[in-house]
């Protein structure tokens, strides 16, 4: 998600889809660890997401 996009929710939606970026990251966890992981770009993507995500909750505090 783009950073505009992500600066127009509220701090609860973006809370929200923090958590969801936790769980896709320990899916994408998962699978590296078991050989399963197709596309290892995808935990970079959602490390970095995570950091937007938390640096946006951290403005809005």
């Amino acid at each position: 998600m783009e950073l505009k996009q992500l600066r127009e929710k509220s701090a609860d939606e973006l809370k929200a889809h923090l958590a969801e970026l936790h769980k896709e990251s320990f899916a994408l966890r998962m699978q590296k660890a078991t050989g399963q992981l197709a596309k290892t770009h995808e935990s970079r993507r959602v490390r970095r997401e995570i950091a937007r995500v938390n640096m946006l909750l951290g403005e809005k505090k």
